[in-house]
């Protein structure tokens, strides 16, 4: 991630000391999401979720789940001002 878009970061994010990694995701900023989805259902138990949290923006990335074989959903709180995905294994 270049250095001016530190700047960019909301304040929890640039005090939490998260590895640069999971903060650069790439030109559209998904790339780690689609790592972790690709490789969530051979890893997830039959009633496990993979949750992550998103803006309004980019909910739809819920395809990316989709396309990696898990059930999305999107849950969002206003009064937390949060988004998040939630994928689950389809049923065997």
């Amino acid at each position: 991630m270049p250095t001016e878009a530190i700047g960019l970061l909301p304040p929890e994010a640039r005090r939490v000391h998260e590895p640069r990694t999971a903060l650069d995701g790439g030109a559209d900023g998904l790339d780690v999401v689609r790592r972790v989805t690709a490789a969530a259902p051979s890893r997830l138990t039959p009633r496990g979720l993979l949750l992550v949290e998103t803006s309004e923006r980019q909910a739809p990335e819920a395809e990316i789940f989709a396309r990696n074989g898990l059930i999305p959903r999107v849950a969002g709180s206003d009064e937390l001002d949060a988004t998040v995905v939630i994928g689950t294994r389809p049923p065997s």
